[in-house]
């Protein structure tokens, strides 16, 4: 009851609770949940999936594994045919979702796990295993042409007939058998889009969100080739990943001069595995830690402080398994970026928690509570002229 007597209104008090709290942790500078106030949330694990992994003794819920396995593929490929056809070679079930009335037009797509006999698989629409992946969203990373919109029709026609066989209509690069000369070619792509990123604003979110994806995406498709459950890369990939979870209108496609980590991407999924790793996976590690290292620096700029420290924490506990397997690579580095001998392959990692994530000492709320004067009055969002979103 209220203190006029009147029975309160409860109705959807747990938003409005939460909007309040966010509120006041804006007017008074505290620190805020970067689920809300810096837009790195993440998509829910449903109560019933965790019971689902239990039973099932798996070492993560579903979602996450097609999340991992739908964004190495999609990183990967170069245009939307290769996409569906390096996920379906992969063991994944996945279904075109066409537009109302046609059977040539895909809006979207669900992918699956492969049941056991006798169970249903359970689909996830790419929305739903994370904001950066729904089929628009990828649809920015690919060229936009009559031939290769031809050949992705083609595609999804063709697993739309049998999501559980995969037979491509016209096999592409994923078939083909990689050269040693790669690694060091998409290697060095790497090295050169580290160097254009000095020139990307800190607050272009849409541009470095690109680059947050691509990065991410080649952390997964190590992941997916050499571990057998999910290990450091996958969390590395998990992690950078939700540097790219902006809103749809936060979102634009990615500029044409910007250098690509879709190649390192592809060259990591398909190479050989085998032994304890190669002096080139070594330069590859080195070069992905660089672009690591300057997300973690844009973030660390705009004041994302709590995701930074999570992350450069997380790279220094997991990184030191990776490199483990990996041989030193020997000299010094020609990259005046690099501080120290190149032999030293986790120095980035080490490099992000010693000078940006150190984990702060005292209390995040101020001694004094006093409210920020804000520069524009603060007013409602408003959705149908029904009040606050």
């Amino acid at each position: 009851m209220r203190e006029d007597g009147i029975k309160a209104k409860t109705h959807n008090d747990f938003t409005r609770a939460r909007e309040v709290c966010r509120d006041l942790k804006r007017d008074y500078g505290l620190e805020q949940l970067e689920s809300r106030g810096l837009g790195l949330g993440e998509r829910g694990v449903k109560p019933a999936e965790r019971e689902c992994a239990a039973r099932s003794s798996a070492a993560e819920v579903d979602a996450h594994k097609m999340e991992r396995s739908v964004r190495a593929a999609a990183t990967a490929s170069v245009d939307e045919g290769e996409f569906v056809r390096r996920l379906r070679r992969a063991g994944v079930l996945i279904r075109p979702r066409y537009a109302a009335g046609r059977d040539d037009v895909v809006a979207g797509y669900s992918v699956a796990v492969r049941p056991t006999v006798g169970e249903k698989p359970i689909w996830y629409g790419g929305g739903r295993l994370a904001r950066d992946l729904t089929l628009p969203r990828l649809w920015e990373g690919w060229p936009d042409n009559p031939q290769t919109a031809q050949g992705a029709v083609d595609e999804w026609r063709a697993t739309a007939k049998n999501p559980w066989e995969y037979r491509p209509v016209a096999p592409g690069r994923e078939e083909s058998t990689l050269s040693p000369e790669m690694w060091k070619q998409y290697s060095d792509e790497i090295g050169q889009l580290r160097k254009q990123l000095r020139d990307v604003p800190v607050m272009d979110r849409a541009t470095w969100a690109h680059v947050a994806r691509e990065t991410a995406g080649a952390f997964a498709a190590w992941s997916q080739r050499v571990e057998a459950t999910p290990g450091p890369l996958a969390k590395t990939s998990r992690e950078l990943a939700r540097s790219a979870h902006l809103r749809s209108y936060q979102s634009r496609p990615k500029p044409a001069q910007l250098g690509s980590a879709s190649n390192a991407a592809m060259i990591l999924m398909q190479a050989a595995s085998g032994g304890q790793g190669t002096m080139a996976e070594a330069i590859m590690l080195r070069q992905l830690g660089r672009v690591s290292v300057a997300i973690l620096d844009m973030h660390s700029t705009v004041g994302d402080a709590r995701w930074v420290e999570q992350v450069t924490m997380m790279l220094r506990n997991q990184f030191a398994a990776v490199t483990d397997r990996l041989p030193a690579v020997p000299g010094k580095s020609a990259d005046p970026d690099s501080r120290t001998q190149t032999a030293d392959v986790p120095v980035v990692m080490r490099r992000a928690t010693d000078g940006l994530a150190a984990p702060g000492t005292g209390s995040p709320v101020p001694t004094t509570l006093q409210p920020t004067k804000r520069k524009t009055p603060a007013t409602p969002r408003v959705r149908n002229g029904l009040g606050r979103d």
